[in-house]
């Protein structure tokens, strides 16, 4: 009697054992990026009220860039993201496409050198309105 259930008590431990080995779960690293939207970071400046921000997280292993875009006070025709440093204006590197929906979301696979300019700081983004062509609202894109 003494030997069945040692046996089974083995038994148990080793089960336990056994169900609470799991393999080694790999977190991917991801880097978080923002930008606040406003007229005051537009060049030139321009006295809309209209506010926005932009939510990002890059993943570096697979170079994609997920993103949020929310906004209030704007209609927006067009939204993209440009190449320029803070108080410069620059090309369209990636478009949002033709419907630019608030809580709009996305991703953005880079290539090498668009990676290099994530990192220094060299996009921002940069939502149109019919009142404001050039661009209603900007934000620099930074950690």
């Amino acid at each position: 009697m003494k030997s069945t259930l040692k046996n089974f008590a083995l038994l148990i431990c080793l089960f336990l054992v056994a169900t609470s080995c799991k393999e080694k779960e790999v977190a991917i690293p991801t880097v978080k990026y923002m930008a606040m939207l406003s007229a005051a970071s537009e060049v030139p400046t321009n006295p809309s009220k209209a506010t926005g921000m932009f939510d990002g997280i890059y993943t570096p292993s697979t170079k994609v860039l997920t993103y949020t875009i929310t906004f209030s006070g704007i209609t927006p025709t067009a939204a993209h993201i440009h190449k320029a440093a803070t108080g410069s204006n620059g090309g369209v590197i990636f478009n949002f496409g033709t419907t630019i929906a608030n809580n709009m979301t996305g991703t953005f696979t880079l290539t090498a050198e668009q990676e290099a300019d994530l990192i220094a700081g060299l996009y921002y983004v940069n939502l149109h309105s019919a009142t404001v062509a050039s661009g209603e609202i900007r934000g620099q894109i930074s950690k």
